[in-house]
């Protein structure tokens, strides 16, 4: 295994040569491959919804490139290599499993989290964090994002007691949101459809339903559906484009 490591580190290695190298490799830079990072993290993600173990191999690999890739633009800086990269997450793994790797006694699932959670608190007070809402990636996902702050602000108390306060806002959202189409704003109509949105992720995280996941599924009932009622216009010699929308109506009721 390190020899196939090394392997990577010396491909990456040459693709960043300033004579022989890539230029598309040399031309790149941090910001410029965050992107890809965020793709190739999604394409992990769709390979284990599809249940295709190679398909998540090859998609592991892709991302496990960008690591290296990171690693050694970083190394040309003099900042870190692969080398740190792997001591730092070993170290904060050591560090956030003392049950495991130490003296400490977590007897159930309840006292690891908080075990996990105080080990967290601290190392975010090493790092001068200041707010609870510190440390929150901006490049999440909107609806991981949302549901990842609200956490964090349930953590000091400013959270609803039940799921009931947040039906409620989101019916006060909802409202809000047809004032602002009667005002003809369509900056405060974005504003709204936000804040509506947020209060709807507010009520799933309540429900103990996970957000993103919850909308994952309904995208694909949504295309499931859709897939089949263009099905059944097509075998009916039916296209979508000449029908009205009662027609469509009826078309997806029968799906």
């Amino acid at each position: 295994m390190p020899h196939r490591i090394e392997e990577l580190l010396e491909v990456m290695r040459r693709l960043r040569d300033p004579e022989k190298g890539c230029p598309w490799d040399l031309k790149q830079d941090f910001s410029t491959i965050a992107p890809y990072t965020i793709e190739e993290a999604y394409e992990v993600a769709d390979a284990i919804a599809h249940g295709d173990l190679e398909e998540l191999k090859e998609e592991l690999g892709d991302l496990l490139f960008q690591v290296v890739f990171y690693a050694q633009m970083a190394k040309e800086q003099d900042a870190f290599d692969f080398g740190d990269v792997v001591e730092a997450i070993t170290e904060k793994m050591l560090r956030r499993h003392p049950h495991v790797f130490g003296d400490a006694l977590c007897e159930d699932e309840v006292s690891l989290k908080e075990a996990w959670e105080a080990e967290k608190q601290r190392e975010r007070q090493a790092q001068a964090r200041h707010s609870a809402l510190d440390g929150v990636a901006l490049a999440l996902p909107a609806l991981v994002r949302a549901d990842k702050l609200q956490k964090r602000a349930a953590r000091v108390g400013f959270d609803w007691p039940d799921a009931s306060g947040a039906m409620a806002k989101v019916e006060e959202e909802l409202e809000e949101v047809r004032e602002a189409v009667d005002g003809g704003n369509a900056t405060r109509i974005g504003e709204e459809v936000g804040d509506l949105l947020f209060a709807a992720v507010n009520v799933a995280r309540l429900l103990g339903v996970d957000a993103e996941q919850a909308l994952r599924g309904s995208n694909d009932r949504f295309e499931r559906r859709f897939r089949s009622m263009e099905k059944r216009l097509l075998e009916q010699d039916r296209s979508m484009n000449e029908l009205d929308l009662e027609a469509l109506e009826e078309a997806w009721e029968a799906a």
